[in-house]
């Protein structure tokens, strides 16, 4: 439990520092730097990790188109997308948006699979909608300019970690830390072009590049860490309910730090939006020793 807090509190942090660094360097230089120093850092465990004969092989060889794929859906568009957003949303709401990726990925699943959505799942999703358009609608980021498309780009984030989700399940069967590990160094590779044409916007602080510095090591690689611990430990499903804890932390730490104001809308937009999570993914989480592990994310 305190393993999935200390997660939850890390992911909610890291839309504070997108927050901060995102309108000083832009979405391409923020991205590079955070997937860049995120796979220096899994590089580093990776070597300890040899050193005591428990390495993770990347087979970069066999596995790169995978690394590829993930590496673009799981990290670069996503994180992309969300730095771009950060520029005009504020932190509370990034982190709310964000919370719509399991829902996503349940449509994402029945398109897939060709199945049907079933009346929860309509519902679900029915209630998400709502919740964003309450939790957006009366908050005075909706009278920044762009603050239409910066909505629009965080759902699309979300929505490609649902895209991320779905290709895993049929995916080339890779260790754990070896995805996170290799999909970093994917995510660097794709995102370096656009540094060219892209570049920052302004000269970056120290206070900026701390926040730089915790989302590459502290929001990426030690929480990559974190996760796929709690899949290890209790399994798929009670580890997304750190996707139900993020949001709390994002509010937090947005009207702590930024002294983002957390009205009604918030409160009330967010549990909408959670509880159309919960409908739309049947979500039941059980702790304890009779979870069964589960693979990779």
């Amino acid at each position: 439990m305190l393993r999935l807090v200390a997660l939850a509190a890390i992911w909610g942090g890291s839309f504070l520092f997108m927050r901060i660094a995102a309108p000083v360097l832009g979405p391409a230089v923020l991205i590079e730097y955070r997937v860049g120093f995120a796979a220096l850092f899994l590089a580093l465990v990776a070597w300890v990790f040899h050193l005591r004969g428990k390495g993770s092989p990347l087979g970069v060889r066999r596995h790169w188109k995978h690394y590829l794929i993930l590496g673009l859906f799981n990290s670069a568009l996503p994180f992309l997308l969300f730095a771009f957003a950060a520029r005009t949303l504020s932190a509370s709401v990034l982190s709310v948006l964000n919370a719509t990726a399991p829902m996503w990925g349940a449509l994402v699943g029945a398109v897939w699979a060709r199945q049907k959505v079933s009346r929860n799942s309509a519902l679900g999703l029915l209630l998400g909608t709502c919740g964003v358009a309450l939790l957006v609608g009366f908050d005075h980021v909706a009278e920044r300019p762009g603050a239409g498309i910066a909505v629009g780009a965080a759902l699309v984030a979300a929505f490609s970690y649902s895209i991320a989700s779905q290709y895993a399940k049929s995916a080339p069967a890779v260790a754990p830390f070896a995805n996170a590990h290799g999909s970093m160094w994917a995510a660097a590779i794709l995102v370096l072009p656009l540094v060219a044409f892209f570049p920052a916007p302004g000269e970056p602080t120290p206070g900026v590049m701390a926040a730089v510095l915790a989302l590459g090591v502290v929001c990426s690689g030690i929480a990559y860490i974190l996760y796929f611990k709690l899949i290890e430990e209790v399994g798929t499903t009670s580890a997304l309910t750190v996707t139900f804890l993020n949001p709390l932390f994002g509010i937090l730490w947005g009207a702590l730090f930024l002294h983002e104001a957390i009205g009604w809308h918030t409160i009330a937009g967010s549990a909408i939006v959670l509880l159309g999570t919960a409908l739309v993914t049947g979500f039941r989480p059980r702790f304890g020793r009779a979870a069964a592990p589960a693979g990779g994310k």
